[in-house]
């Protein structure tokens, strides 16, 4: 039985006294493909953010490997080593080049020696098709060449677990499927991921399991085939109905 990477256990967040994430658990096997689909608002990105204590909780706990996610914690900067999260925007320095945005983390947080760190990075730039792109500054790439670099950032650091949060909400289409297609080869390697996502297919052909969240919590968690076959709730039903017909009124524009 694979290991569990990470571990939430009645998680509770709010702002301003309003409770956005309630009574949340859910563990994540090493290896593992756990893609989270919901409505806008419904407190996705949000639970992204609360794994690497981007957010302070107020009920619950979070634990990678066993080791405890604090906000406050004292080995918070190591435990954020391991968790790597890939944004809506690319966070990239717009004043160092691309490979020099990959050196920056694993030479200063790391301590690790740069000619290691740099032939790693070309290699990784080399598998997502953008060694080329090694001295480009990020104003000279495309959305979908600014998000393979910002997933490559994330592996240079080695990390236990990826997150993703819409990594493709902010592209033009015809840019979406070149990062999909990096992240599919992620899942073919058996990196352990949590990916929030509104891209169905995608969501289908990559998941190991998929989880619904509404209503401040998971309402519905099943496999992919399940999930778009046969969903168990009325919420789950809704919500594909929803995006079927807006699949449908895209494909009539």
């Amino acid at each position: 039985m694979a290991e569990t990477v990470l571990s939430i256990s009645h998680l509770t967040k709010q702002f301003d006294g309003q409770t956005v994430l309630e009574d949340l658990s859910l563990d994540v096997s090493e290896g593992e493909v756990v893609v989270i689909v919901g409505s806008s608002g419904c407190g996705k990105s949000t639970l992204l953010r609360c794994i690497n204590a981007l957010e302070e909780i107020q009920g619950g706990e979070i634990r990678l490997r066993g080791e405890l996610i604090r906000h406050d914690g004292k080995n918070l900067p190591e435990l954020r080593q391991k968790i790597g999260m890939v944004f809506q925007s690319y966070e990239l320095f717009p004043h160092l080049t691309v490979l020099e945005n990959l050196l920056l983390a694993p030479v200063k947080a790391q301590k690790r020696s740069r000619n290691e760190v740099r032939e790693e990075a070309l290699a990784l730039l080399e598998r997502v098709g953008l060694k080329e792109k090694a001295d480009s500054w990020p104003r000279q790439l495309s959305g979908g060449q600014k998000q393979r670099v910002a997933i490559v950032r994330a592996l240079i650091m080695h990390p236990e677990i990826l997150l993703f949060d819409e990594v493709t909400a902010a592209l033009d289409p015809e840019m979406v499927r070149e990062v999909l297609d990096v992240i599919v080869s992620l899942a073919d390697q058996g990196r352990t991921m949590l990916i929030v996502t509104h891209e169905m297919s995608f969501a289908r052909a990559v998941a190991d399991r998929i989880i619904l969240l509404e209503d401040r919590r998971i309402l519905e968690e099943s496999s992919p085939d399940q999930f778009f076959t046969a969903p168990k709730t009325e919420q789950a039903r809704k919500f594909l109905q929803t995006f079927e017909f807006i699949r449908k009124k895209k494909e009539e524009a």
